[in-house]
């Protein structure tokens, strides 16, 4: 394949998989919080750390995630069982959490605008 086509694919492949997610977030789909993190614009690798710590705040406050399942198996093999939050849940867990770490502080910013 020529290098500049595989560029541009990769370009759009990330594009629309970004533009999945945020619409996924925006009609109201429970997905973990890192995600939420990453669909807001914050780098992965804060998003890890932010998602750590809004856990730890929803066991404080007693949140449990959703409990999802995927259904697209075949008949021998079940679908898989995810726990995730929706957004109004991350808006709970933001609201009660109090980062010190400016790069957090900055992180949830971003994630209150995107809500």
């Amino acid at each position: 394949m020529i290098k500049h086509s595989r560029i541009a694919r990769r370009v759009i492949r990330e594009r629309s998989a970004a533009t999945r997610l945020v619409n996924a977030l925006r009609r109201g789909r429970a997905r973990s919080i890192a995600t939420h993190a990453i669909a807001a614009g914050v780098p992965a690798e804060t998003a890890k750390g932010v998602a750590s710590a809004l856990r730890t705040v929803a066991k404080r406050l007693d949140v449990k995630p959703v409990r999802t399942v995927n259904n697209r198996r075949n008949g021998r093999h079940p679908g898989k069982v995810r726990h995730h939050y929706t957004p109004a849940q991350v808006a709970v867990l933001r609201a009660h959490y109090k980062p010190r770490k400016a790069e957090y502080v900055d992180a949830v910013a971003r994630m209150a605008l995107a809500a």
